[in-house]
């Protein structure tokens, strides 16, 4: 038996690649699926078939492309209507050199979700290990309020069904493989570590101690948020996205090509780490570090071009593909060299101003006006946050400026520094004041033992 897990890094998201003797399967793969023809050119296999475990929300799955490049099977779940693939039936199995791949229903995070169970039949009978999509992740589950507030609770009541009922069965000693890791916006609380067991899930993850009508209870009342970018994953995610190919290939721009771009309305994305924002960037743009770059899918419009700036030409690929994975084609171009070529025609810059944590520590000691808005998630916050601080998460922070009072200085925290940079930027951008990024955030808050509420 042959097994690969592929990472998409932006969204968290997990594929594989499950082989025996000459034959393959694929579940989920993301869009530059290219990476699973060379997998199957180095191993001496063939892709048969291609398993979609459900219509994902956050990232585009390219099931299509793949299967033009591999002539595999498209099979999906009941729900809802897909362009493309057929309908596999519940219980349906397949023969993949010496393994048995069966098809499993387990609807809950939507109506059609399936399982992916495996067994390697040269070491017996068992199942081995189990892709399950959305349905169960590391000490967490899938959300289930995709299907708006009238379907939350039927929708609930399935998951359960699906966890207990359906995977559970498949035995304790079963490798879990799910579709996300740790970062991921379709669970609140997936743990840091990729590897489980059904049977470590079932003793260790805390919703799954409790009795179903807790659990549903649980699901319902959830706090979950949906980035707009989420609806054109579902279009694509039903009918096809675009063909990827050989992926983006974005002009070098001259500061003056750029800088003519930018004054035509194009976005400028700067992906340098935040204290390099700070201390000099084009006016208008949003910083977001690498890591965090999947949250270009609350404020990137896809009308319009987008144009990099890096703190290295080697970060060009792996940006211009993650964004590709969540739909963004619209890459204009990218400053040739780096920003410091824009320094030295003398072309405008603005800065944005940054603290460490014991400076605000000092400011709010001494009884000074600040304002903390603290941009992590609502399950961060509820795990301890800066008296008297203001949460709005990051994502809803555009839409939520007025919220935020514009008399006294703001001090923006998140974990570390990345996303308090990308907030301070889009607070930037609509002409906010006296905005400054705290450095280190509630990591280093916690570290230095300053005290939090709950």
């Amino acid at each position: 038996m042959f097994f690969e897990k592929v990472k998409s890094e932006i969204v968290s998201h997990l594929s594989y690649f499950i082989g025996s003797g000459t034959e393959a399967v694929v579940v989920d793969p993301m869009r530059d699926c290219q990476v699973y023809v060379d997998i199957a050119k180095r191993e001496g296999m063939n892709v048969r078939h291609i398993f979609e475990t459900h219509r994902n929300e956050d990232y585009i799955i390219d099931s299509p492309e793949l299967a033009d490049l591999t002539g595999a099977d498209i099979y999906h779940g009941p729900w809802p209507e897909f362009k493309y693939g057929e309908v596999v039936p519940d219980g349906k199995e397949f023969k993949v050199g010496k393994l048995r791949v069966t098809a499993i229903h387990t609807p809950g995070h939507t109506p059609g979700d399936i399982s992916i169970a495996v067994t390697d039949t040269t070491t017996g009978e068992e199942t081995v290990l189990v892709c399950t999509g959305d349905t169960l992740f590391v000490n967490d589950m899938g959300r289930t309020d995709f299907g708006g507030p009238e379907k939350r609770r039927e929708w609930s009541e399935s998951l359960y069904d699906s966890i207990f009922n359906k995977l559970f069965p498949l035995g304790d000693h079963v490798v879990l493989c799910p579709a996300h890791g740790s970062g991921s916006v379709c669970g609140g609380k997936i743990a840091d570590r990729e590897m489980s067991t059904l049977g470590l899930e079932r003793l260790m993850n805390p919703v799954l101690q409790l009795g179903k009508e807790e659990f549903v209870r649980y699901k319902v009342e959830e706090h979950h948020v949906y980035a707009p970018y989420f609806s054109r994953m579902e279009v694509f995610n039903v009918e096809g996205a675009p063909y990827f190919g050989a992926g983006p290939n974005p002009p070098a721009l001259t500061p003056d090509e750029f800088k003519e771009m930018w004054e035509e309305g194009a976005i400028v994305l700067d992906t340098r780490p935040p204290p390099s924002f700070g201390a000099g960037h084009i006016k208008g743009s949003f910083s977001l570090a690498l890591k965090r770059l999947g949250l270009v899918g609350w404020v990137l419009p896809y009308d319009k071009p987008v144009l990099l700036i890096m703190a290295s030409q080697s970060h060009l690929d792996f940006i211009t593909r993650n964004l590709a994975r969540i739909g963004y084609d619209n890459v204009g171009g990218y400053m040739a060299g780096s920003i410091v070529n824009w320094y030295k025609k003398g072309l405008p810059l603005d800065r944005l101003e940054m603290m460490v944590v014991p400076e605000l520590k000092e400011k709010l000691d001494g009884g000074e006006d600040w304002l903390v808005l603290d941009v992590r998630s609502h399950e961060e916050w509820d795990e301890g946050y800066i008296e008297g601080a203001m949460n709005v998460y990051v994502g809803l922070l555009e839409k939520r400026l007025d919220d935020v009072p514009q008399d006294r200085p703001v001090a923006v925290i998140c974990k570390s520094g990345t996303r308090s940079g990308f907030a301070s930027s889009i607070m930037l951008r609509a002409g906010r004041k006296n905005v400054h990024n705290v450095l280190g955030g509630m990591e280093a808050w916690k570290t230095l033992g300053y005290p939090t509420v709950k």
